[in-house]
């Protein structure tokens, strides 16, 4: 018969044995997943290309999961897809990579501040968007919504110091074109105002608010004009 101390090592030795062997399953596991993804993200992308509209924005869907960066010029260009439904999905897809930062910290963080802002707590969100700012200052989506609560507190400077911080990160930012074109607005500098909602109606031909706004502004700009004549 075995020794108690004989026994405890061979105990020790099993345990040890199963957590490698978890270990590697769970390694094999997300290896698996991650090549999963992979095989959907690419077939999300050619069924981008199909001549059926609901695989179009089914695929979109698929992207707002897993997409990654470098599937944004399809779906850049799914903004001007003949059907509304995939021209809905591939801005919502657009909107989801934004958000993603390729870092699991960094992204935990800006979901605490996307939550501070939503509950209206705006200083708070101006903190936490601040240190995800400081941890990954490349994540455009992080100086983004820094610009978005600036702009909800009134300090429109600032907002507009973040939105061109966006801009040399992610030229094609229609969120943040259309932003611009708000703080303009607000500043009374119409022409300036105009020229951004432009630019973000060129990329995103999508965003009706920014139409409307066009349209106002334009109007505006007549009835200025009628005055001195």
């Amino acid at each position: 018969m075995l020794s108690h101390r004989h026994n405890a090592s061979g105990f020790a030795m099993l345990r040890m044995f199963a957590i490698i062997l978890v270990a590697a399953l769970l390694a094999a596991s997300q290896s698996l997943a991650r090549e999963s993804e992979g095989m959907s993200r690419r077939r999300a992308l050619e069924d981008l290309r199909q001549e059926d509209a609901q695989t179009r924005a089914a695929a979109c869907a698929v992207l707002g999961e897993l997409g990654i960066p470098a599937d944004l010029p399809p779906l850049m260009a799914a903004l001007y897809d003949p059907d509304a439904r995939v021209r809905h999905g591939a801005e919502g897809a657009i909107w989801q990579v934004w958000s993603r930062s390729g870092d699991r910290a960094t992204d935990q963080v800006f979901e605490r501040g996307l939550r501070q802002m939503h509950s209206g707590d705006l200083p708070a969100a101006v903190e936490t968007f601040s240190r995800v700012i400081t941890m990954n200052p490349d994540f455009a989506e992080g100086w983004n919504k820094r610009a978005t609560v600036y702009f909800l507190l009134g300090k429109d400077d600032l907002s507009l110091k973040d939105c061109a911080e966006v801009l040399k990160r992610n030229p094609q930012h229609f969120g943040v074109l259309s932003g611009y074109g708000q703080l303009y607005v607000r500043k009374g500098e119409l022409e300036r105002a105009l020229e951004f909602f432009r630019r973000a109606l060129t990329v995103n031909p999508n965003m009706e608010g920014v139409r409307s706004s066009i349209e106002l502004i334009e109007k505006v700009q007549v009835e200025r004009r009628r005055k001195f004549i």
